[in-house]
């Protein structure tokens, strides 16, 4: 099949848990036998929409990626107030519901026409992520021309209860979900009826870090760390781990370190056994996993999280934030981490897995084996592929 992928963002200087799963599933459905192209900004941060990447046509990993230059920057200090005063009044009018979703960004111009142009030379468009105007646009370009899958990677957040997005929700021929959580929320939220499925994300089950070398290159030496990967930004858990942390070394004093991993949003305080790598490559990422003796998933929304199959690929036991319905369900189906919610829970969790190997080996075996059986790229691919021949005919 000739396929369509819209995501806001794309490229492998991209570190963003959507963005990356659309560039992963874009990749394998390649490598499978179909013909896909990208239509996305040329921005890597969702931050302020920076253009980054020339515009056109360019290809990346047997994909071919369309890209549009961004209409214009995110202003914070006037976005900042629109979506405190839209997203506190869930009456607010309609009117100014479409000028947030405008300020929320990316808005690509020329990006409408292009796809109600092209969208017929598709077999199927996937729209992934519903928060961003090119899936909003999008949708209500080609619903009715083309078959279409939305992939929401919605959680429970004040956008998703918007009646901007009502109609939006609607509109695609199937939906697909990462979890079962995701599923029902959305099915609560907006009473779809469209086909649905839900595949999750495929990892590579290849051990491929190297602990030595991160060690080596930020200065980390034999010290135990727990690791966390992942924007650092208050809306993921970031400041809350931090504050745990340092508390949790206060109580226990020792040689335990923290190390986070990811682009940062609002950095954090310095402190001495807090290692701050940000931005990094894939590799460098697998590398700080493969050393750590827990990783930590500290977000209160994740509609999946990519970093906690990672982890268990690589045979890692976990702490998840148990207030995310997501991470506690996955922590509960898989038996290979403990869901925590507060310091207290957070304390008796970390000393458990790092005073017990018993119970590090246990959650380290059982979230492999869960990782295995459930999101091995082949057991993902063909659950999706048995959502496209739900679609109709174009």
């Amino acid at each position: 099949m000739k396929l369509l992928s819209v995501v806001q963002r794309y490229g492998v200087e991209v570190f963003g848990g959507a963005e990356q799963f659309a560039r992963k599933m874009a990749t394998q459905l390649v490598g499978y036998g179909h013909e896909v192209d990208v239509a996305t900004s040329c921005a890597t941060s969702y931050y302020d929409w920076a253009d980054y990447y020339e515009p056109g046509i360019s290809e990346l990993e047997g994909v071919n990626i369309h890209r549009w230059r961004v209409e214009h920057p995110r202003h914070h200090e006037v976005f900042g107030a629109l979506n405190a005063r839209v997203l506190t009044q869930r009456n607010s009018p309609e009117y100014l519901q479409r000028i947030w979703m405008r300020e929320q960004g990316p808005v690509l111009p020329d990006f409408e026409a292009w796809l109600f142009e092209h969208a017929t030379d598709y077999d199927a468009v996937i729209f992934s992520t519903y928060l961003y105007w090119p899936t909003w646009a999008g949708l209500l370009q080609v619903s009715r021309r083309v078959p279409t899958i939305l992939y929401p990677l919605a959680h429970d957040e004040p956008a998703l209860q918007l009646p901007l997005f009502d109609l939006m929700y609607r509109l695609p021929s199937a939906l697909a979900f990462l979890t079962e959580e995701e599923q029902q929320l959305v099915a609560r939220r907006f009473a779809t009826k469209q086909p649905t499925a839900v595949t999750g994300v495929g990892v590579d089950l290849e051990p491929r870090g190297d602990d030595q070398r991160f060690r080596e290159r930020y200065e980390v030496g034999e010290r135990p760390y727990i690791v966390c990967v992942g924007r650092i930004d208050p809306h993921k858990g970031s400041e809350e781990l931090f504050d745990f942390f340092v508390t949790y070394k206060q109580r226990n004093p020792g040689p335990l370190a923290l190390v986070v991993v990811g682009e940062p949003v609002r950095p954090l305080p310095e402190h001495p056994d807090v290692i701050v790598t940000g931005f990094v490559d894939e590799s460098t990422k697998d590398d700080a996993v493969a050393g750590a003796a827990v990783s930590v998933q500290p977000s209160y929304f994740e509609s999946f999280s990519m970093v906690l199959t990672e982890a268990w690929a690589q045979e890692k036991p976990a702490l998840v934030n148990g207030h995310s319905s997501v991470l506690s369900g996955q922590a509960h189906r898989s038996g290979g981490a403990l869901p925590y919610r507060g310091f207290a829970e957070f304390e008796a969790a970390l000393d458990m897995v790092i005073n017990d190997d018993g119970v590090a080996e246990r959650l380290a075996r059982s979230g492999r084996a869960y990782t295995e059986r459930r999101y091995a790229w082949p057991v993902v691919m063909d659950r999706f592929e048995r959502l496209l021949e739900t679609l109709p005919q174009a």
